[in-house]
């Protein structure tokens, strides 16, 4: 009896021991482990996990999301199965990502702006509403996400695309058709953290090179992406792993920022380099697309960028296909006295394409639009370009043409610049009335003819320097070939685009005054830039190497000189002029280099430079990314004097393509810009 009584009391004794040890390690699970869950931690990890309000299931991945400023980046390395997400430009739906959870949206304010700010708009001034937790983003419905197919766990290549010695241009694409880029399998979404910037050395940049006319849409499989999208599913080991703008990648530069998913800070400055952002300047791209990138996307854009089949084919169609084979199987060009072939991607095809555009482009000019907004160009100023095109455009008897039936292009002659003094009303901060009096325009002249119907638009063109332009056409010109001068990868399409030169033009009556410069021997001055403190970067610039070094001339704004000559002498007297944006990516520097023969330094992150799809720009020019302007003397004094001298060479010889003249001159600018839009436009066409 004892026995059984001592049984009992020991039994009793055991279950309450088991009781307490259970309770105090549920107790010690509870506050100890992820998202507080104790019972969670006793199941498979496939089960979801809550994060604020939305859900992510975690799959076979201990990895966060990264956030990127408003940007999710999701690692789907582990990923069976290819899904496709698109959304056509009239779907106004949100495409949905992740099964059963909801992506909220990211709404975009208007982006404020003051016009005596060189009338120009930084990106950063979208704000997004929300907390950081909450902008998880949606797709834009300009965007189309393309993936390959069968693609499995296979990765993005690892070397580079090799280009021919000779030229720029490949015939083939060597690409591997089977580059994956946004894999989403089995309804499993997995997040990326770790894995950018632990891939380890990147592979050498290829040389410069254009897309084959007749690239295969299997060999591009990219995020084509706009601004506005903001879940782009990406493969951890892609060269090119995000895509902003229409065709942008992630750089190595800002890997060490995308481990902590954060963007610098409004009043944080770091000695790398990072600029300290100041209110109302903006701040620098979370995404950064090096030269070497975009010259590699360039190679892909033609096949993405492929207009619709026209409603009904016309005898100009052939022309176009006919005109195409031909730059296709362009002769040889060798010693060519007019042309430098370094500074050319390809220059058997420039100088057969240029041949062709001479001998067969029509253009018409669209009478319609009331002045001054239209058909009224401006002649001065830093926006110059779009109002000297469509003067001499206008007044052109051999490309222009009566008859709509007979043309390859359709010029709209609208003037940006005309555009903004006309119609936008002073501190508004809404450029909406701008939007919608082109978009009146285009209703008009799709109802009175059937051109614009014909291809959606994808044979017009326009040409425009204003800042604002980029965003002003995105939404209903998006189609169209757009020339503009604020050529930023956060909304520019590289392959269909043209960046246009920003010329500065002081005297119409003497375009080429004080054209030139001292030759290299009497180049006393190492770098030079002078300037206003427009933006984020220059303040930067001139903190790291104003008044600081006798080599190195880097000022504010220079005292008024009648005629600008001290500012003129210095650029003469330069090796290097430093052309750093300002609130957008482009900048007058650039061609103002050019014209005073001193070697172009952009500092300019996403910025596309000039004829990008015809000129190889490393030929006669240096870029320098944002991040290292505390190392530029470093950067200019490792360039040997062989090298400098090559880069000088390649600036005389490519001054001719960015200098207007009264009367058009062949190669100058105003053919250059025809002839980027008609290159542009054959690239589009793969069938009719």
């Amino acid at each position: 009896m004892d026995w059984q009584v001592l049984c009992q009391v020991e039994t009793r004794r055991l279950l309450w021991l088991m009781g307490m040890m259970f309770a105090v390690i549920t107790t010690f699970q509870f506050f100890e482990l992820p998202y507080g869950n104790a019972l969670w931690s006793l199941f498979s990890a496939d089960q979801h996990s809550a994060v604020g309000n939305s859900s992510f299931q975690i799959g076979n991945s201990p990895s966060e999301p990264e956030m990127i400023g408003n940007m999710m980046l999701l690692n789907v390395s582990n990923s069976t199965n290819t899904s496709v997400v698109n959304e056509t430009a009239n779907n106004t739906s949100m495409s949905k990502v992740m099964d059963g959870n909801d992506l909220k949206n990211g709404l975009v304010s208007d982006r404020n702006g003051d016009p005596n700010k060189s009338l120009g708009l930084d990106e950063n001034d979208n704000v997004f509403k929300g907390s950081s937790s909450e902008n998880l983003e949606v797709l834009n419905r300009n965007s189309t996400i393309l993936n390959t197919k069968d693609s499995g766990n296979r990765s993005a290549p690892e070397e580079a695309v090799k280009e021919p010695q000779q030229g720029f241009h490949q015939k083939k694409n060597n690409i591997d058709d089977n580059l994956s880029v946004g894999k989403v399998g089995n309804g499993t979404v997995t997040p990326i953290s770790k894995h950018i910037g632990n891939s380890g050395a990147r592979p050498a940049s290829p040389l410069p090179a254009t897309s084959p006319m007749n690239a295969s849409p299997k060999a591009a499989s990219l995020i084509i992406m706009d601004t506005d999208i903001r879940t782009p599913v990406v493969d951890s080991n892609t060269s090119l792993e995000v895509k902003i703008g229409n065709t942008t990648p992630m750089s190595d530069t800002k890997r060490g920022q995308l481990q902590s998913g954060l963007t610098p800070s409004a009043n944080s400055s770091s000695g790398n380099g990072v600029p300290k952002v100041t209110k109302g300047r903006g701040k620098p791209p979370s995404v950064v697309v090096s030269i070497s990138e975009m010259n590699e996307l360039l190679l892909r854009s033609h096949s993405l960028n492929q207009s619709m089949v026209p409603e009904w084919s016309s005898a100009v169609d052939q022309e176009l296909l006919y005109a195409k084979s031909l730059i296709e199987n362009a002769p040889i060009v060798k010693n060519d006295l007019k042309l430098h072939a370094p500074l050319y991607r390809n220059v058997s095809m420039f100088k057969r394409s240029y041949e062709l555009m001479e001998d067969i482009l029509k253009v018409y000019i669209y009478s319609e639009g009331e002045k001054p907004i239209f058909h009224q160009p401006l002649l001065t100023g830093i926006y110059a370009s779009e109002g000297w095109f469509m003067k001499l455009l206008e007044a052109n008897k051999k490309f222009v043409t009566k008859d709509p039936t007979k043309a390859h292009l359709f010029y709209l002659p609208f003037s940006s610049r005309m555009l903004e003094l006309t119609l936008y009303v002073p501190n508004s901060h809404s450029r909406k009335n701008l939007i919608q009096y082109l978009k009146n325009y285009l209703d008009m002249i799709a109802a009175k003819h059937p051109f614009w119907n014909r291809t959606g638009g994808a044979d017009h063109f326009l040409v425009a320097c204003h800042d604002w332009a980029l965003e002003e056409t995105r939404k209903h010109m998006n189609k169209c070939i757009r020339a503009l001068c604020n050529a930023d990868m956060k909304g520019f399409v590289l392959g269909k685009d043209v960046s246009l030169p920003e010329t500065l033009v002081r005297s119409p009556q003497n375009l080429l005054r004080e054209l030139g410069g001292k030759p290299p021997s009497e180049r006393s001055i190492l770098a030079f830039f002078a300037g206003s403190m427009h933006g984020y970067l220059r303040p930067i610039l001139l903190q790291n190497w104003g008044e600081k070094d006798p080599d190195m001339k880097i000022f504010g704004r220079m005292p008024y000189v009648k005629g600008n000559k001290n500012y003129i002498q210095h650029m003469k007297s330069s090796k290097y002029c430093i052309c750093a944006k300002g609130y957008e990516v482009n900048s007058p520097r650039v061609v103002e280099a050019i014209f005073y023969e001193c070697v172009p330094v952009i500092i300019s992150d996403n910025f596309v430079p000039p004829f990008f799809e015809v000129l190889n720009w490393e030929s006669f020019a240096v870029f320098v990314l944002e991040k290292d302007i505390p190392n530029l003397k470093g950067i200019l004094l490792s360039i040997p004097k062989e090298r400098y001298l090559e880069l000088h060479m390649g600036v005389k010889k490519v001054q001719m393509h960015f200098l207007w003249h009264a009367k058009p001159v062949k190669y100058d600018i105003f053919y250059m810009i025809l002839h980027s839009t008609w290159y542009n436009r054959l690239n589009q066409i793969s069938h009719i």
